[in-house]
């Protein structure tokens, strides 16, 4: 357990095995136990209204709350460096979960176009049954999410480094811009994790993480995470009701008045995982936490692994670019160097000079790799997004998003980097 009565901060490795944890109680348990239960017992009537009116925290279901998920939530917020965190089922169910506590139906969002294509679709389709809608802006152009801001604009979205492309966000600039329009920013963060980049420090309300990737990190559990910087003014106006007016489900709270800078975390537990349920299961939530111990270790490997890979495939005759902006020569190694010192992550695109099909050549021959939709791995993963994870975007929209149809994109795992870079070598021979 980590001591906060000293005036020592822990460093980051500390945080990733001890922020939220202690030994079990009952047992003794040095590892977070698997709280494998539906429900929990209360202590009296008193005890159960208090739960229910928001007047007392603890737990009262596992789809609203968890005491093994309860430690990761406060794990990630704490290695983010926020107030509070709320874990959910998938990184899809985190933006819903956000979203739902920001718009109202006819409202809108601004978001870099350069995009998870899950996200893209999710905003351009899911969103739409919502009466949400998304106004799409240039991360490599700042005017163009100025231009994009209505009166009707709730939010603005963005990846920090982006995927598949390998854009690195100028989120101080992007802060500037939120601030002005008086919106939260939202920055997902899953590619570079908090161990490269803490988005909060640059001007972010709000953190996204699909923890399926990096922080799990093992390819063995799904998962989401929302963190709650406690930046914002929800009271400023009541453009965001769900935290600035008094609540009917809760006789009459107001969240923002009632919970000060972690409001924007309880609304989403309270008002939109309790309704829309997007729960994430107790066994996940300890994967997801035990895969966060190493995380500092992993993300180190992954970053050197990743440069001496883009390194080689730079030089090679079949290759006609390489977007990794830890390489010297990308349009992003000057932001990469800003705001990622330690390393750039280890997903990045390079286009085959034989285009489509010669994207779906390489897929079919390497070995090592492994052919499939996700990335964070430990494991190297390989997949051509023109052909799957993009495909049902437009041949603009592919473009636009970095997934053009030479594009390949590349997850670089923790193996022996020689082993890796002779996977892709008889692979594109």
């Amino acid at each position: 357990m980590i001591d906060r009565t000293t005036e020592r901060t822990p460093g980051f490795a500390t945080l990733a095995i001890h922020a939220g944890a202690q030994p079990d109680p009952t047992t003794g348990a040095r590892a977070t136990p698997i709280y494998q239960t539906t429900s929990y017992v209360f202590e009296d009537v008193d005890h159960a209204a208090s739960l229910f009116g928001l007047q007392t925290f603890g737990n009262i279901y596992t789809r609203v709350g968890n005491p093994t998920t309860a430690v990761l939530e406060e794990r990630v917020a704490a290695l983010e460096g926020g107030t509070a965190g709320l874990a959910t089922a998938s990184g899809h169910a985190a933006q819903v979960v956000a979203f739902h506590c920001l718009m109202q139906p006819g409202d809108e969002f601004v978001a870099s176009r350069k995009l998870y294509g899950g996200s893209i679709n999710q905003f351009n389709h899911a969103f739409k049954n919502f009466g949400w809608n998304v106004n799409w802006a240039d991360p490599d152009d700042m005017s163009s999410f100025e231009k994009a801001i209505t009166p009707k604009t709730k939010a603005i979205f963005t990846e920090s480094i982006a995927n598949p492309g390998g854009v690195v966000c100028d989120i101080e600039a992007m802060s500037l811009l939120a601030k002005k329009a008086h919106v939260p920013l939202i920055v997902d963060n899953t590619l570079a994790t908090p161990y490269l980049w803490t988005p909060i420090e640059q001007g972010a309300d709000i953190v996204i993480h699909s923890l399926t990737k990096f922080l799990g990190g093992h390819g063995n559990s799904i998962g989401g995470m929302v963190v709650d910087a406690g930046t914002f003014d929800w009271s400023r106006d009541d453009r965001y009701p769900m935290l600035s007016k008094p609540r009917p489900e809760y006789h009459g709270i107001v969240m923002h008045e009632t919970f000060g800078n972690f409001a924007f975390a309880v609304a989403c537990r309270a008002l939109a995982l309790r309704d829309i349920g997007p729960a994430l299961s107790p066994f996940n939530s300890f994967l997801i936490l035990t895969g966060i111990e190493t995380l500092p270790l992993r993300i180190r490997r992954h970053c050197d692994n990743a440069l001496a890979v883009a390194q080689w495939l730079s030089g090679h005759k079949k290759i006609a670019w390489v977007s990794y902006p830890g390489l010297p020569g990308d349009r992003y190694h000057k932001l990469a160097r800003k705001y990622v010192p330690k390393g750039a992550g280890s997903v990045f695109t390079f286009g085959l000079k034989g285009g489509y099909d010669a994207g779906i050549k390489l897929v079919s021959n390497v070995k090592l790799f492994s052919h499939l939709a996700n990335i964070g791995d430990t494991r190297s993963l390989i997949i051509h997004p023109a052909s799957t994870t993009h495909r049902q975007l437009t041949d603009e929209q592919k473009v636009a998003s970095g997934a053009g149809p030479d594009v390949v994109r590349l997850s670089i795992g923790i193996e022996d980097k020689d082993d890796i870079i002779a996977d892709l070598e008889q692979a594109l021979a």
